[in-house]
């Protein structure tokens, strides 16, 4: 299907792309829209079947409507698989850098993590690996999961909530839990504001690593006291063993699994292998 376009249409349907997809996930108002650009409902579904059209052929993404007095559209956006590819490949090659590698023997990740470029797209993994869960709102515990979390909230067009190491007095009453940590194996403390906007929500719980998943695990009884109901976990990183986990399901964005002392290997797990088309 072909369509005759004005300069000024031209300029109109590349300001309406930008602000439909700009918030994926979000449902954007028709009304809202048409006064934004200064065109009636009927001008404005015509540019967004352009639109639409558009980034379904080039694999962008797709818009879906909503009628009714409230309606309006909303951008799913679609994995572009040949850069998640290769982005995949430079994050793993910058992570497994010898020179990260600490006296103590741990990696130093904080800029990885921290990196828009390239969290970003760990992020969209994430999104769309759970997107189907339709999810209220993403948990994570601070500090270093945060990014992911945000990203993976963006991504799915919901709202991030940070559970604390410890009690803050300007975030009011808060509850909380003690839990056995399966990494370190020391008990450490998870707390979560009782104005937490998550009672009976549905959520997505990330975090940065997983060993034995006893963070996650916390975090499922603590949000389970709210009422909320932990739907999916999603990992940047999980090692492989011990391969039973304290949470029945997971999904980790790489695997490490180590091959002789002091040596460890990260690849991407099968899912994201078999999403990406990932040769070995």
């Amino acid at each position: 299907m072909g369509y005759l376009v004005s300069d000024q249409r031209q300029r109109r349907l590349i300001a309406l792309t930008r602000l439909v997809t700009a918030r994926p996930g979000a449902q954007m108002n028709l009304t809202d829209l048409g006064r934004r650009l200064s065109v009636a409902k009927s001008t404005l579904s015509e540019d967004l079947m352009v639109v639409k059209e558009a980034l379904e052929t080039h694999g962008l993404g797709t818009i879906d409507s909503q009628v009714g007095m409230s309606g309006g559209v909303t951008f799913t956006p679609v994995l572009d698989i040949e850069r998640t590819r290769q982005d995949v490949k430079d994050f793993i090659r910058e992570l497994t850098n010898p020179d990260r590698m600490t006296p103590d023997g741990f990696l130093y990740v904080t800029d990885l993590l921290f990196s828009p470029r390239r969290i970003d797209v760990m992020g969209d993994l994430l999104a769309t690996a759970f997107r189907s869960l339709r999810v209220d709102a993403v948990a994570t515990v601070e500090t270093r999961g945060i990014p992911l979390a945000l990203a993976a909230a963006r991504g799915l067009g919901v709202d991030m909530v940070l559970l604390r190491r410890d009690n803050r007095l300007s975030e009011g009453s808060s509850l909380s839990i003690n839990y056995l940590s399966g990494s370190s194996r020391r008990v450490q403390s998870m707390s979560l504001a009782r104005r937490a906007p998550v009672r009976g929500g549905r959520i997505l719980f990330v975090d940065d690593f997983m060993q034995a998943g006893g963070t996650a695990r916390a975090a499922q009884d603590l949000l389970g006291d709210f009422g909320a109901h932990v739907v999916g976990v999603g990992v940047l990183v999980a090692t492989r063993q011990p391969a039973h986990k304290l949470v029945e399901e997971y999904r980790a964005i790489l695997e490490w699994h180590r091959v002789e002392e002091g040596i460890g290997v990260v690849e991407p797990s099968a899912w994201v292998q078999a999403l990406i088309g990932w040769e070995v």
